[in-house]
This record gives C-alpha cells, structure tokens and sequence, in this order.
C-alpha cells in the first residue's frame, strides 16, 4: 500500500496493569476481518510504541488488527527506568510478554496472534514463541532483530561491538541504569536489560540469568514459522546478525528477506525503513496468509 493510499486507523489506546507495573497499548483495528491472525509487535530497545504510527497504518490496511505494546519503562509504560529497575530479557519476555498476549486472548478470543517486532522486540517475541509453541503464537514476523554478536560485524567494527557492548555492562551496573539517553545509544534502560544485551552481544546466545527456560534448546525445538526481514543500509543489525539468530531455528520454517532501498525508494538504515514501511507491510501480509490454522 502506498503512503497516499494509506488507510487512516485511528489509535486505541489501552493500559494493562501488570505486576506494580502499568504497560501501554495502542490498537490498530479496522473492525473487518480477513482470516488474518492478531499481530503483536513490540518496539526497538529504547523507542516509544507511538514511533511505528505509520508502519501500524499500513499493516492496519493490510488488514490485521495489530497491536502495539511500549516496553516496561518506555513510552506510555510506567513507572520509567530508574536505579530501582532490576529486570532484564527474562523478566520481559516471561512477565510482560505473556501478560499482553492475555490481554490479547481477552479481547480477540477467537482469532490467532502472531507475534513481531523491530530490533530487540523481534528478539523478545522469538525467545517468547520459542517457550511457548504454535499454540500460542501463529507465527513471528522479524524486522532488523538479530543478536547482535560481534563476531557478525566485519573488521574493526567487530571490535567496536564488543567492546562498547561490555563498556555499556559496566557503565549500567555502576550507575545503577544505562543513561542512554546521555551517550547516544538505546535510551534508558534497566542494568539487567543492559547486561543481557551485553552478553548476547559477547557470546552470540540467549544464556540468560534468571530465566526459567533453556532458550538456545527451546529456539533449537521451535516451529512456529518466522519470517525474518534484514533491511539495506542498516549498520547496527546488519544480516549476519539475522542470519546467526536464524541458524538456532533449525526445526522452524524460516523465511528470510531482504528489503532493499531499490523497492522503498528511498534510503533504508535500522530505523528510517519504519517511515517507508508499506512493502515490508506487504510482505508480512503475504507471509502470513501461509501460515497453518
């Protein structure tokens, strides 16, 4: 759909109060249905849900109801990050993740849901997907989400993963949260959100403190169908890193797909594919129209 056909949804907004916390919504929902599961998509590490207004536009007139969840502390979520936030990856994906797909069963009790999201969001709705089977979630649709491992980057780059992945480790455990917004990278965030990321980033695998699940054996079983989107020009996730998350998925159906700046017309990097979502709306449509149920 291109951006002057866009279909104008206007956004719901809802709150789920959830364990002392309170995590922000918005649904995207024409009110027709075509066959087409719920999409639950969660944002980038430090980006505000309301950021993919126009991308949720245009999976809204493709025709999935969609809903979008802020992270814990981001955006409409509440209360924000500080030196008292002591979660990490486990505590997203095994609380917060499974608190919204309740609220989603509630109000859509009779259609599947899908799972997607952007960066770390992707990752969280894969680790979710792969603990919880294709009785929960239809499918998981990836855009620009890969483990960001430093083994993936090319030449001196590689370094410079590594290195400030673990500088970022140290910096959020001594002040006691990452001050992202200060240093230019990710927005603020929970030290053990900061930690996890450093590790994936050192070791290339979900070995995550905390968590109840086996993540690498649980990815290694999973069959739930993903879709993983690489994007042109994006430096931080470039497809190595996507192409190392799915190789753990060698049980699942995985269908790979680059989105060039050829077919956005315009110049792509990690974020800016956002605002030139239409194709990549597209694209999740039709993978979705496969998927089993």
């Amino acid at each position: 759909m291109a951006d002057a056909d866009l279909t104008v949804v206007t956004p719901e907004e809802a709150y789920l109060e959830h364990a002392g916390e309170r995590l922000g919504l918005r649904v995207y929902d024409r009110g027709d249905r075509e066959g087409l599961p719920v999409l639950v998509f969660w944002p980038a590490m430090g980006v505000p849900a309301r950021y993919y207004e126009r991308f949720c536009q245009h999976l809204a007139g493709e025709g999935f109801p969609v809903v979008v969840a802020d992270l814990r502390g981001h955006g409409a979520s509440t209360p924000p990050v500080s030196r008292r936030s002591r979660y990490g990856y486990a505590d997203l994906v095994g609380r917060d993740c499974d608190a919204v797909l309740d609220w989603v069963g509630e109000r859509y009790p009779d259609q599947r849901v899908a799972l997607g999201g952007h960066s770390l969001g992707g990752q969280l709705s894969l680790l979710y997907a792969a603990a919880h089977g294709a009785d929960r979630v239809a499918g998981v649709a990836l855009v620009a989400a890969g483990i960001p491992y430093y083994r993936c980057y090319r030449g001196v780059g590689a370094v410079g993963v590594l290195a400030f992945a673990q500088l970022a480790a140290v910096v959020a455990s001594l002040w006691g949260y990452w001050p992202g917004h200060r240093l230019g990278f990710g927005g603020v965030q929970a030290r053990g959100v900061i930690r996890d990321w450093a590790r994936t980033a050192r070791t290339g695998t979900y070995r995550i403190p905390g968590a109840a699940e086996d993540y690498e054996a649980r990815l290694a079983l999973m069959r739930t169908p993903v879709l993983a989107v690489s994007v042109a020009g994006d430096t931080l996730t470039p497809p190595a890193t996507i192409d190392h998350l799915c190789e753990k998925l060698t049980a699942a159906p995985v269908e790979r797909w680059h989105y060039t700046a050829e077919r956005a017309g315009t110049r792509l990097d990690h974020f800016r594919w956002v605002k030139a979502g239409a194709p990549v709306a597209a694209r999740i449509r039709a993978w979705a129209e496969q998927l089993p149920g």
